[in-house]
């Protein structure tokens, strides 16, 4: 039913848990973001924004030809609509798991992100000691949100299990290289602690485990080549021939 352009990082792996949470069939098309998979034509069709994971129905709802939906968040609107699972209809539990989703889709995910990158990063372009101290402080500061929404109901939007939390679990998989303490946050951690045993989010956590590369023996060279495909991308320039 489903094409999963993908590869093994927090935005894939949210939508791999929605997958076999549903236990729906679907198969992996893996996208080497570092080989820089993502920059392909053929996958700059499905994606203009040339970032996975992107997700094809061969049997969208219309009949119609597959169907391809790109941003993780979208896609698991989508999913969870088209299979009715996952995202309460009624109106007030609806908008409280929209909101969280996209919580996790504008802060939790960037900030994150960012706060692992320049950790990572340590000074091998210059003093980051700003920007390791910026984002570990505002990584504290939304595993707060979290544990004081958590503090008083089982999951993000309620007593539900929903895509709010599938989409925030696999952002907080590596809180300790994100500079926290998980005992810290109390609330937080039991939700963790729940989820990480659900055996649909072991199995969607482990898919594509196996493309996973040991970047310390690659040439430096090559680590050089894949951080300027990662890291130091700019616009790419439009075809000619467009509507001026």
């Amino acid at each position: 039913m489903f094409d999963l352009h993908y590869w093994p990082t927090p935005n894939g792996k949210k939508v791999t848990i929605l997958l076999e949470e549903l236990g729906v069939p679907y198969r992996v098309v893996p996208v080497n973001i570092g080989r820089g998979d993502q920059f392909t034509p053929e996958f700059l069709a499905l994606n203009p924004n040339h970032r996975m994971p992107v997700l094809v129905d061969h049997a969208p709802a219309d009949g119609g030809p597959p169907l391809s939906v790109f941003e993780s968040g979208a896609i698991m609107l989508y999913v969870a609509s088209k299979l009715g699972r996952f995202l309460p209809q009624a109106a007030r539990k609806k908008a409280e798991v929209q909101q969280w989703l996209i919580w996790q889709m504008a802060n939790q995910g960037p900030k994150l992100g960012e706060c692992g990158h320049f950790r990572r990063l340590g000074d091998t372009k210059g003093d980051q000691s700003y920007a390791v101290r910026r984002f570990t402080d505002e990584a504290n500061r939304l595993y707060g949100v979290l544990n004081n929404r958590l503090h008083d109901r089982r999951y993000l939007a309620g007593d539900e299990y929903t895509v709010a939390d599938m989409c925030c679990f696999p952002w907080t998989i590596n809180w300790k290289l994100q500079g926290q303490d998980i005992e810290e946050f109390p609330y937080f951690k039991r939700w963790h602690q729940e989820l990480a045993a659900r055996p649909a989010v072991q199995r969607g956590l482990a898919v594509g485990a196996e493309l996973s590369e040991d970047v310390t023996k690659l040439s430096p060279e090559e680590r050089d080549r894949r951080a300027a495909i990662m890291y130091n991308q700019r616009a790419r320039p439009a075809p000619a021939g467009g509507l001026l």
